[in-house]
């Protein structure tokens, strides 16, 4: 738990930078690396599922309804109302005791430590799209690099199924960590728009 939770911690922290860094209010039709998807859209799902929906999967709570449709990009100060929830989200998950049992995720359940894995994922590539249709970087600890590409071997395959990922991406076999996680996710770290 504590190794996880601090690599949650830490991705929080960098997604709170990387929404500070995005233009306000942030363009509704500006291009991103996920299909079908602009980068409002993208901070919308990322602000509701990694801030809102991981506060209500440690609390083992249903996302409202009224979050589910909510345009959270369309506020002046979303990235600190972001940043805010995203604080109390990770404060959710400190509670030892919310590592234990499984979570409903509104698909059937998973232990609690899984489900925590999956949020920081979520919260990592998305956070790396949103960096990347902005200019900037999304920028993770070695270790935290590591917990990651753990899991995205994990799930890849789940969410390749369901059409969560793209087809992996050849890297060279000198790739990070953290390059290989966003590889075979179906994301090119050296596609258009490397920084």
């Amino acid at each position: 738990m504590q190794n996880a939770h601090t690599h949650m911690t830490e991705c929080a922290t960098e997604a709170a930078r990387v929404a500070r860094g995005v233009d306000v209010p942030p363009p509704v039709t500006a291009p991103t690396v996920c299909d079908g998807w602009d980068l409002r859209e993208l901070i919308n799902h990322w602000v509701l599922y990694t801030a809102h929906g991981s506060e209500c999967r440690a609390l083992r709570r249903s996302i409202p309804d009224e979050l589910a449709g909510r345009d959270f990009a369309a506020r002046g100060d979303w990235a600190e109302c972001y940043a805010t929830q995203l604080e109390r989200a990770v404060g959710a998950w400190s509670d030892p005791a919310v590592w234990t049992g499984d979570i409903d995720t509104g698909n059937g359940s998973a232990p609690a430590a899984e489900t925590a894995a999956m949020l920081v994922m979520e919260t990592a590539l998305h956070g790396w799209d949103v960096a990347r249709a902005t200019g900037q970087e999304f920028r993770l600890s070695g270790p935290a690099a590591a917990f990651l590409l753990e899991t995205v071997e994990g799930y890849a395959a789940l969410y390749r199924q369901y059409e969560g990922f793209a087809d992996e991406v050849p890297v060279s076999g000198a790739a990070s960590d953290f390059e290989r996680a966003l590889a075979l996710s179906g994301r090119d770290p050296g596609g258009p728009g490397a920084l």
